[in-house]
This record gives C-alpha cells, structure tokens and sequence, in this order.
C-alpha cells in the first residue's frame, strides 16, 4: 500500500497474537482452522469493527456484521455523500475518507471491505497483517497474484476470514454439496454452468468529464493505472473495464463455480481456455457473452473434471430443455443433477427416484452471524479465504486467457504459472501505480 503509519500494539492485538499459539477444533468443512481473534476477551466484550466503503455490498456487509453484535467504530469512502448516507445508521462511528486511517483505528478486531475490485487487495492484506479477522466482498482481489498473496497471508496469520458469497450459506446449495459428496449420480467428471445474462453496455469514456463533489478520485484509483474520471468506469460500472474489474465472470464466478468447487472438492485447475463476444467495439473491454473451459486434475478417489461456464446467452448444448437462464449442471455416471440458487433436482440414469442422503452440512446460521460467531470462537467459517482464494483464481484465470487471445493456458499454480503463454504474466500480476504496494 502507499505510506501509512502503523499503529502501536493495542491490548487486543496483543491477545490476538497471543490466541495464534492456541488449538482450534477443525469441522468437516472446506476449510482452514482459524484461531479466536479475541479468544482470550470476555465473552461479554463486543467485537469492534472498521469499514473501506460504505455503500450498496458494502452497506449490507456492514448492516448485516453491525446485526450480528458487532459494533460499527470506523468507515471509510472516497465519496462523502455515499458515506454520509450510510453512517446515518452509525451516528456513534468515526469517518475517513483514507481508508488508511480505519486501519490505524485503535482496537479493530474484525475488517469489513467492500470496495471496487482492484482495491480489495491492499486493506485486506494490511488487516491480515495486523492480526485483524477480516470479511471482504467477492470477489476476494482483481488479479490472480493477489488472491494468492491473501490466501498465503490469511494461512500465516492463523486468520478468520470470509469471502462474501452469501448464496454460499444458503440451505440448498448444502443439500446439493451432499448430493453430490454423498454418490447419488456416481463419479462426476462434467460440470457445465450458466448465467443467462451479460454486462451491461455502458457507452464510451470521453477525454474530458468533471469529479463530482464530495469524490477523492485519485484514492479511488488506488493501485490502478491513472484514467482520466468518467461516469461509464465509475460506480457500479468500474466492473466492466480491465483497470478496476473482471466482467460477469469475475463478479457472477464466485457464486455459480462456488457449488462445483464445495461439491467436489476442486482447487487449482491444470488448464484453462475462454472465447468471448463484445457487444460492440469501442464500448466497455469485458466481454458480454463468454465460454471458458478448465481442466481440474483428480483429487483422491475422485476422478479429473472437466468445468465449462458460460454467460450472456451462451449455455451448454441442449441446456434449453432445463428451461433455467441460470443453472448448474453435474453429469455423473449414474445421473444429472440440475441445481440453482433456490431448487435443485436429480435425473437418475435407471429413471428412478433419488433416495433422500444424510444432512451432513448444518444449516447456516447467516452469512454475516457465521463469520461473527467464527471470529468469537476460532471456529471455521466455510467459505475463508484458502477456499475463496482458489475460487477466485479460477475465475480470474478465465479472464487471462481471454485477454491472452484465448489462449488455452497450462497452469502451474504452484508458481503462478502459464507455462505455454508468458504473455499472460502482465495479467496474472498487475503492475502497481507509482506510490502503491501489497
């Protein structure tokens, strides 16, 4: 990150650190075993959080740590009136613009960031360092490289940690991960996933537009390269150009793969290849519609896996008979299983009926009360960064090979890797603007 000045060593951080040479108890989940960040505070003794953006996720990431018994004591934005708006809820809790000051905030257990994409990395890994248990929004950073150093770094520091993907903590995503784990449809080596729709088109950045009042827009640049402000690469539109976001993919990927990825245990794929279709030249870079195909090796007794995600109108061949815009489809050797967000159901090859399987999976608590609960006892959460991290690598990857011509790319993920394509290195580690670091 740019300078800042490290706050000294508060009691809490103290006992974080001290709660790092702690035994937590590991659940059957995909997960690392994180330590109490305040294992040794009173039960009583509230868990005090801070903010980088305040709006839209952001907001409801905070609304929904603040419910969980957490209080609200720091936020940061770069836009004041988004900021103003939401601290309305929070009139006790202290305003920055420069998020740099919620880090040096005294006594922080839990980081909350929502912010664009391409300035996830920085606070995140700041607060990992500082021993703070932290939930960031999906997708967890902008490039490969980062999530790998957030991953690393959460692992080090024994951390809490959530990815916010709240469809992960919903019900029937858990009853199809034990579907899937438990044999109903036998080996599965084919996963296809769509999403029917595409990004917006957003129109074309001019030269010259005027900063709103109330913007630091050179902080809300962060590490990216400097682009002269414009409406079409700001709020909520930022996703749609390579600078700042990853397209549907990077923003919709951690959600859909999210249920093959938990369902069969993948990781790290061995290779990857995306085509896409722009809309029309000159707008938005992301493509609107996409295909992308990964190679997941095998893993123990289960066999290599062959994912295929497709969005913008594009979906597997005969998918319209699911009559689903958007879906997830396993095909194993004894079935299908077709699952979304909120149904799901099994097409057994003998046309008989599923037998119902055994409730493995608790039945989540909350997203936002999981974390809590998890930074309060030291349990795990299940959808922590060594999880999310891959996750979100997958998905990124996609987009390198994309932005590599649509090259298919051999990964080594152990190096970060393509082994075939150096050109894909300027895209799988983004070069900082001057002044900025991880």
């Amino acid at each position: 990150m740019s300078e800042f000045t490290n706050d000294p060593q508060s009691r809490r951080r103290f006992l974080k650190q001290a709660a790092s040479l702690a035994t937590a108890t590991s659940i059957a989940l995909p997960a690392v075993v994180p330590t109490a960040c305040s294992a040794s505070n009173s039960p009583n003794e509230r868990l005090r959080a801070g903010a980088v953006g305040t709006f839209a996720r952001a907001r409801a990431n905070i609304n929904g740590i603040s419910k969980a018994g957490v209080d609200i004591v720091a936020m940061a934005d770069i836009d004041a009136n988004r900021m103003a708006e939401t601290s309305k809820s929070y009139p006790k809790t202290k305003t920055f613009e420069d998020f740099r000051h919620v880090l040096d905030y005294e006594d922080l257990d839990i980081l909350i960031v929502g912010t664009p994409d391409h300035t996830h990395a920085i606070p995140v890994a700041e607060g990992l360092r500082r021993g703070m248990a932290v939930y960031c929004e999906k997708p967890l950073a902008h490039s490969v490289h980062e999530c790998r150093v957030i991953r690393n770094l959460a692992a080090e520091k024994n951390a809490v940690t959530q990815m916010g993907s709240q469809i992960h903590s919903g019900d029937n995503y858990r009853r199809v991960v034990e579907e899937v784990q438990a044999g109903t449809i036998g080996d599965v080596k084919r996963v296809h996933v769509w999403l029917g729709n595409g990004p917006t088109i957003v129109g074309k950045r001019v030269k010259k537009a005027e900063v709103p009042k109330g913007i630091n827009y050179d902080l809300w640049l962060g590490p990216a390269p400097y682009r002269p402000f414009h409406v079409s690469h700001f709020h909520f539109d930022w996703r749609y150009w390579w600078d700042f976001g990853g397209g549907w993919l990077a923003d919709f990927g951690c959600h859909y793969m999210d249920l093959p990825f938990w369902a069969l245990d993948l990781r790290y794929p061995t290779s990857v290849v995306a085509k896409g279709e722009k809309a029309h030249e000159g707008d938005n870079e992301v493509p609107h519609k996409m295909q992308v195909d990964y190679q997941f090796p095998a893993r123990g007794d289960q066999p290599p896996v062959h994912l295929t995600w497709y969005h913008g109108g594009w979906m597997p061949e005969g998918a319209e008979v699911y009559n689903k815009k958007s879906a997830v489809l396993f095909e194993g050797d004894k079935g299908r299983i077709l699952a979304d967000y909120g149904s799901r159901k099994v097409f057994l090859d003998n046309g008989k009926e599923a037998e119902p399987v055994e409730q493995t999976i608790p039945n989540s608590i909350g997203h936002h009360k999981e974390f809590v609960e998890a930074v309060k006892t030291g349990g795990p959460t299940t959808c922590n960064f060594d999880y999310s991290g891959a996750l979100a690598e997958a998905a990124l990857l996609g987009n390198v090979s994309y932005r590599t011509g649509g090259k298919e790319l051999q990964w080594d993920a152990e190096n970060l890797k393509a082994t075939n394509a150096p050109e894909a290195d300027q895209y799988i580690q983004r070069e900082y603007r001057k002044g900025w670091t991880l």
